[in-house]
Parts: C-alpha cells; structure tokens; sequence
C-alpha cells in the first residue's frame, strides 16, 4: 500500500502502481523519463520545476496542474495536448488513474491564499486512496479528506509543522501517514521523526526520506 512511494526529497513525490506518478518533482537524480503522470500543486520554485518536468516526462506523459498556474505552463515542456488543468472539487480519470483535486491553502499566513486555488491530489491507484496534500494548513476542507496513504507537509514556516500535521493525520486517520515537505526548503531533518513520534500508538506513520 506504500511501499510503492518514494518521497525524492521535499515535497517531490514519486508513486509506481500500474502508472508511474510524480508529484512536484524537484531535484531530481539522474534522468529516469518515467512519468505517465505528473501532477503539481503550485507554481511555487520547489514545487513546479521545468527542469525536473524534462528529467521524468517522455513523448506520453500527462501533466496535471491547477487552473491558475496556466499564464506559466509555456516553459513546461508539454504541450497542451497532454495538460490537463484542473480546479479544487475536480476529478477525472487518466489512464485507469482517478484524481480529484482538494484544495490547499494556508490559515493565518498568505504564502497559499485560498483565492490562489491551488491544490492537492486525491488519487486511487490499484484500490488504494492517496492523498498528495500539497502545501496547506489544516483547514475545512482538508478535514473531509479521507484516503488511505496520505503525504502531509511537516516543515512549518510555509505548512504546518510536525504538531499540526499529526493533528490532521489524527482527524482524517488514514492507514498510514508520511510526512513531506521538510529537510531542506522548510524545517528541519527532525520534523519528520517528529511527526511519526507523536503518532505512535496511533497511527503507521512511515519516513520516507
């Protein structure tokens, strides 16, 4: 159920079920053109990298993104053939891959503004639910998220830290929970131990990076 994802570094997310997905790849080693997938949250440097896009897309990939991001896609390497733009509350469905997209914003800071409709992902892959949640704060809408794997930013500063994010771990209660979004941009290496550590007993919080 998770042992196909990797947490690259970041918030860069790479998940192999019968697609290969990456979300917001970012300092990506090596040149694997594997992606069917990618899906990013928003445009922010760590997150949408056109020079990350070139190292996993080939000639068939399909890039998700937001809405509001569509101004800055002219450098993203994928035609507009193979972009598909989504809005919070979207779904569809890509290559037996369903995706909805959930907002994401920030509560009391205005680094994600809700206006900004940005988001992240809900996706079902070989009957599994995962949760891609992007840089967000707990709020309402996220609260509702239910799924099976979630990925939840721990870094502070820009997300919630480590307390907050097991906070909402522990509100949406998946199987199994992996923090992102620490170590490098934002927070520290101990955000993610953190996390795990005021889940045990709770929940399977799993560090991936």
């Amino acid at each position: 159920m998770y042992e196909e994802v990797q947490v690259l570094t970041h918030s860069s997310i790479r998940i192999a079920g019968n697609q290969i997905i990456y979300f917001d790849p970012f300092n990506v080693e090596g040149e694997p053109h594997d992606a069917d997938i990618i899906c990013v949250t928003h445009d922010h440097f760590d997150h949408y990298s056109p020079e990350d896009l070139a190292k996993v897309k080939n000639a068939a990939t399909i890039l998700v993104c937001p809405k509001t991001m569509k101004d800055a896609l002219s450098n993203s390497g994928i035609s507009e053939e193979f972009t598909e733009l989504v809005a919070p509350g979207d779904e569809m469905e890509i290559n037996g891959v369903r995706i909805q997209a959930v907002p994401a914003y920030n509560v009391g800071k205005q680094f994600h503004p809700q206006a900004n409709q940005w988001v992240g992902y809900l996706v079902t892959m070989n009957n599994v639910i995962y949760y891609i949640a992007g840089d967000t704060d707990i709020n309402e809408d996220v609260k509702k998220v239910r799924c099976d794997v979630a990925l939840i930013p721990v870094g502070g500063t820009y997300t919630m830290t480590a307390e907050e994010a097991a906070k909402l771990a522990e509100i949406i209660h998946p199987k199994a929970a992996i923090p992102t979004h620490y170590g490098s941009v934002a927070g520290e290496a101990k955000d993610g131990q953190i996390f795990a550590d005021l889940l045990k007993d709770k929940i399977n919080a799993i560090i991936k990076m």
